[in-house]
């Protein structure tokens, strides 16, 4: 999955908040991603609170490298 692929190479394994055409990466993939374990919440964004600032888990980064 191209989401958490991008995570791989960024600073502790942050997840993008924007798409590659620089949309906001839909919440369903994010949320999808956290209850299967691939991500987590990383933390809160106080200009931004709905945002959710995720990173990759020991697991995401597995399914990433394997994708």
């Amino acid at each position: 999955m191209l989401y958490l692929r991008r995570g791989l190479t960024q600073p502790g394994g942050k997840l993008p908040l924007f798409d590659l055409d620089g949309q906001d990466v839909d919440v369903a993939i994010v949320k999808a991603c956290l209850n299967r374990g691939w991500a987590k919440p990383w933390f809160k964004n106080p200009l931004k609170p709905d945002w959710m600032v995720c990173k990759l888990t020991e697991l995401g980064r597995r399914v990433a490298s394997e994708t």
